[in-house]
């Protein structure tokens, strides 16, 4: 009985154990999001793992200049030492100290010794420290610009990625269409060839252009899920979460008020920023290898306490304890390093006047970003409203060629012909939403008003 017992025990602590091990090792179950555009772009600000270490740098930087402040505070250090001999040192005493006229060894310590104490020290000029706390909030801005840069590229990508997905909608409702004109079709000319009205070459025909598209729908459908897995790496987020996207896609907002105004400052630009931020930088460095030249003055101080003795009651009252203090003040004077202040100071102007070229570099680039962009922007609207008339001009070719076909007046052919064209100029359409989305996104970076 105590047997059977025992085993049920065992069995009941072996069951909890799994449970509690297979509770642990399940897998987060999917989390179903539905986002908007600004909502994709805030839930990357907080998951992207390149933001994420763009912010941890920021933080880094925080850090940093907490210990360049440290270097202009009081440092206080505390010790406490104690020693027992085992051999105690002695030193040697010439004889003619002594009645005997012999050389005798003469110990000056004692067997145990201990020290307590606490040190001060103070900078009251070092003209580097003082250059590191100046240059302290443009290291900040210059991290908070690298942030923001970062966050820019992905919000970038995020814009293209979410609105050619929602243009997608559009792509995808169109080949449903064109898939159920070429079943019927395919359907009508079985039924006429049954009846003795069409050829096989006509049903062969049919059945070529509803692979066509039923192959076109797959490739496109391949195509969408893929930048669904894009954007949700932008984002972030796990694969397995869905995904739904809440905004809709309207032509006319391609358009609204960007081009009436073509003006912009370079100032507007996140890397412009970054580079005045450099420049900065740098000319505080240049300011701390020249005073890299001036003296530093520091002021230190110490309050001490030792005991000596041969028996070790230095805890105890009738133990001695010494006190010593002082104060001093410390004045170190550069006189020669090897030239290596010159060279550290001729390498930091250098290094600012590469900043100042790469900002008079990146003025013409923007100049040259946005007027391409502003072309391409023009080109793109252009050409959409081109391809949605002749999109326009195609369906009404259809509709008029299925008309004659369903009167006898227009051959398969004639209809097929009137189907393919369409289908061309559907995904002509579609592919000019594609770039003027992309065309209106690279050129509100261009301007800085992304």
């Amino acid at each position: 009985m105590v047997k059977q017992r025992l085993l049920r025990v065992l069995s009941l602590w072996c069951w909890l154990l799994y449970s509690m091990g297979a509770f642990a090792q399940a897998p987060k179950p999917a989390t179903s999001h539905a986002f908007s555009v600004q909502q994709c772009i805030a839930y990357a600000q907080k998951n992207n793992v390149k933001v994420k270490n763009a912010i941890l740098d920021l933080q880094i930087q925080q850090q940093t200049n907490k210990g360049i402040t440290a270097g202009a505070l009081p440092s206080i250090n505390g010790s406490a030492a104690t020693q027992a001999y085992f051999d105690i040192p002695v030193t040697v005493v010439p004889g003619n100290f002594f009645p005997n006229g012999q050389s005798q060894a003469v110990p000056f310590q004692t067997k145990y010794n201990a020290s307590f104490g606490v040190q001060l020290s103070q900078v009251l000029f070092d003209g580097q420290v003082f250059v590191g706390l100046q240059a302290r909030k443009a290291s900040i801005d210059y991290q908070q610009k690298v942030v923001d840069l970062t966050e820019e590229n992905i919000r970038v990508n995020i814009y293209k990625v979410y609105y050619q997905l929602v243009v997608s909608r559009t792509q995808m409702e169109e080949i449903d269409s064109n898939i159920a004109k070429a079943e019927k079709l395919l359907h009508d000319t079985k039924v006429m060839y049954d009846n003795g009205f069409q050829q096989k070459l006509d049903i062969d025909r049919s059945s070529v252009q509803l692979a066509n598209l039923q192959t076109q729908k797959l490739r496109t459908q391949s195509s969408i899920d893929n930048g669904y897995l894009g954007l949700k790496y932008l984002l972030g987020m796990p694969v397995k979460d869905s995904l739904v996207l809440t905004d809709d896609f309207a032509e006319d907002d391609l358009k609204m008020g960007i081009l009436n105004d073509s003006t912009y400052k370079y100032e507007d630009r996140n890397d412009f920023q970054a580079l005045q931020f450099n420049k900065k930088l740098n000319e505080y460095n240049i300011k701390r290898y020249k005073y890299s030249y001036y003296p530093t003055a520091s002021l230190t101080g110490a309050y001490q306490k030792n005991a000596f003795d041969n028996t070790y009651n230095f805890f105890k009252k009738e133990g001695n304890w010494y006190p010593t203090s002082y104060a001093g003040l410390n004045i170190s004077v550069p006189i020669f390093s090897g030239l290596s202040k010159n060279a550290n100071l001729a390498k930091s102007r250098l290094q600012l006047q590469q900043t100042n070229n790469q900002i008079d570099d990146l003025k013409i680039s923007i100049d040259n970003d946005v007027a391409q962009s502003l072309n391409s922007f023009r080109t793109a609207i252009t050409t959409v409203d081109f391809q949605k008339k002749n999109k326009a001009l195609a369906e009404s070719v259809y509709n008029q060629t299925k008309k004659k076909y369903e009167s006898g007046l227009a051959s398969n052919t004639d209809l097929m012909n009137a189907q393919t064209d369409l289908v061309t100029a559907q995904t002509n359409y579609v592919s000019a939403l594609y770039d003027a989305v992309i065309a209106k996104v690279n050129y509100n970076k261009a301007i800085g008003k992304l």
